[in-house]
């Protein structure tokens, strides 16, 4: 099971599970040891697998980081953080996260778009 390290240490993944925002965009970055990627890439595989059934789930990206660094970052965007939390805390979720190497380290973070004139829309 990785370890779970905020992001913000202020406000982690529990408290910002409890937000109401729709929709919502999940950025979590993943560090490993270079010997764990394979083993890495099947359990997110897995993980993903189950994500995609689930209501609410719109799409997800995974990214490794270039040249030699073991980190990745996983984009998944959701219909709302209800959708997101009821898939989250959902049993059979939290079984499927064990087979992640114990030496993983996950930082998931909540974030929503944002509108600025000129430039992107929200």
């Amino acid at each position: 099971m990785p370890l779970l390290r905020p992001l913000d240490p202020a406000f982690p993944i529990e408290r910002q599970l409890a937000v109401d925002i729709t929709p919502v965009v999940l950025m979590n970055v993943f560090t490993l040891d270079k010997a764990d990627e394979q083993a890495f890439l099947q359990a997110w595989r897995d993980d993903a697998a189950f994500m995609k059934q689930q209501p609410g789930f719109i799409s997800t990206q995974l990214h490794r980081a270039i040249g030699e660094s073991p980190t990745y970052l996983n984009y998944a965007v959701w219909e709302s953080t209800a959708h997101f939390r009821a898939a989250f805390t959902h049993p059979q979720f939290r079984a499927k996260i064990s087979p992640y190497p114990s030496a993983a380290v996950a930082s998931p973070h909540l974030f929503q778009k944002v509108a600025v004139p000129g430039i992107c829309v929200a």
